[in-house]
């Protein structure tokens, strides 16, 4: 042990916490700006390692990773735009509270909830690593499918208030998730001939639509006059009284975090929105989400935060990315001799701690340029509409562009704007939407494999996990059901 931490110390210098500190910068960047994300910042920044030694590499790619995942929230609270997929479900609460003129708590709230997911998760990765990630890899098609059975019941949640255009959204959303080759045997569907459609729909394209594009065209019709805007808070605008009274909402949310980030395909994109929903499900007041609540925001952003070391301990203990990133930072590891897996932690030990140590400062780092730059973000609103207005529209051109370099990207993005702004003027929710495109294609993914090893429906109800996953999505979908039912006969007749 004391051979490997001198070879961690040795190997940290100032260099290298110059690179995490730049890295983190790029990451809140890319973050912040709308069409640009994390996945994008590490990949960019992969070639500049080359040259550098393992450490200092891998200390720049996780800052840029950190930073990428925190810094959607800048965006998705003050524009209503996720700056990266994994602050979809920010936007629900953050924005709201922003237009109420309070951008500067919806930062702080956001701010201290990310550093939490992020060392709850780190707490997660030091210590029970290899554990969960050995149980994670006996988890066999059946439980995947159900698992994301489960988060896909998560529609009703989502959907309270009005569940016809919920789980017509989220139906939406699923359909749009089977264009272009289907998992396992590659058949085209639904492409009508146009080989764009191929590949399917990006996330990216679409969600800067249905949020960037329709966010644009809604605040640029607007009339409505501007709350004042409370530019000046105290500290971070958050009592220890509020953090500790939204307690298990956030223990709740960062396990969810850390369980989605451990499964590969999942990720921050999905478990933000899943948290969301619990947080929905359990409040005592659901009626105020999507108003501008606190325990919106504390869910949200304390489970995409908590993804991020769940993300990593598949990738360290196994060598199988939990999401598109560390796919990216895999490619990293490998490009500098480093087989992530189990022999890892007897081969290169200091790679290990240098991951752990990494992680650690790259959240404390983002933190602190976090805190210092939440009394300079809320000015963003003070630039005249017309400027405003103009430079996201070109951003988010350029970042739909950029995901495949494809002018069809732009034309799906408009397209999605106009159905985004057709769906928020008709209170359709968009969140269902975006859960069933993200969860749909694993979940045929992995019925598909199911039925291929078993030949048969009955492994999904024999295998003890499955059935369990089974049996509370419906159990939930009945209970919300009842609850839709039982509070529209409560209203009385207009």
């Amino acid at each position: 042990m004391g051979d490997v931490l001198s070879t961690v110390m040795n190997s940290f210098s100032a260099m290298t916490f110059i690179l995490l500190f730049f890295g983190v910068i790029v990451g809140l960047i890319f973050g912040s700006i709308p069409g640009l994300t994390a996945t994008m910042g590490v990949a960019l920044f992969i070639p500049v390692t080359f040259s550098l030694d393992p450490a200092s590499g891998l200390f720049l790619l996780l800052g840029v990773y950190v930073g990428g995942i925190s810094g959607g929230l800048v965006a998705a609270t003050l524009l209503g735009i996720p700056g990266t997929p994994s602050s979809i479900a920010t936007t629900f609460d953050a924005f709201p509270m922003s237009k109420n003129g309070e951008p500067a708590r919806a930062l702080g709230i956001g701010i201290i909830a990310s550093l939490i997911g992020g060392v709850l998760s780190f707490v997660v990765l030091v210590t029970i690593a290899p554990v969960i990630s050995k149980m994670a890899v006996k988890m066999g098609p059946a439980e995947y499918f159900s698992l994301t059975f489960f988060a896909l019941m998560l529609i009703s949640i989502l959907s309270k208030g009005n569940m016809i255009k919920g789980i017509s959204a989220g139906v939406i959303g699923i359909a749009l998730s089977l264009i272009g080759f289907a998992p396992i045997d590659g058949t085209a569907r639904f492409t009508f001939g146009n080989i764009n459609l191929k590949s399917g729909i990006d996330l990216l394209p679409l969600i800067m639509g249905l949020f960037a594009i329709s966010q644009i065209l809604i605040e640029v019709q607007s009339e409505t006059k501007k709350e004042s805007i409370l530019f000046k808070v105290r500290g971070l605008g958050v009592s220890i009284k509020e953090i500790i009274a939204n307690g298990w909402n956030i223990i709740r949310s960062s396990l969810i975090g850390i369980g989605f980030g451990i499964l590969p395909g999942m990720g921050s994109g999905a478990s933000n929105i899943v948290a969301y929903a619990q947080a929905k499900q359990a409040s005592k007041t659901p009626e105020k989400f999507g108003k501008g609540t606190p325990e919106g925001i504390w869910a949200a952003e304390t489970a995409n935060n908590a993804s991020v070391g769940g993300a990593l301990i598949p990738l360290i203990t196994l060598g199988i990315p939990g999401d598109t990133v560390t796919a990216i930072l895999l490619g990293g590891f490998m490009i500098h001799g480093i087989q992530p897996g189990p022999l890892l932690f007897k081969t290169n030990p200091d790679i290990i701690y240098i991951v752990y140590i990494g992680f650690a400062l790259a959240m404390l780092i983002t933190f602190f340029v976090m805190m210092f730059g939440m009394k300079l973000f809320p000015h963003i609103l003070r630039i005249p509409p017309k400027f405003l207005y103009s430079f996201l529209l070109v951003m988010t051109v350029v970042g739909a562009y950029s995901t495949n370099y494809s002018i069809f990207d732009i034309w799906v993005m408009l397209l999605f704007g106009v159905i985004g702004y057709i769906m928020m003027k008709n209170d359709y929710p968009i969140a269902p939407l975006i859960l069933g495109f993200v969860l749909g294609p694993l979940c045929e993914q992995y019925l598909r494999r199911a039925l291929m090893s078993s030949g048969s429906v009955m492994e999904f109800f024999t295998r003890p996990v499955s059935a369990i996953f089974l049996l509370i999505a419906l159990v939930l979908f009945i209970y919300t059901l009842y609850k839709e039912i039982s509070g529209a006969k409560k209203q009385p007749a207009v």
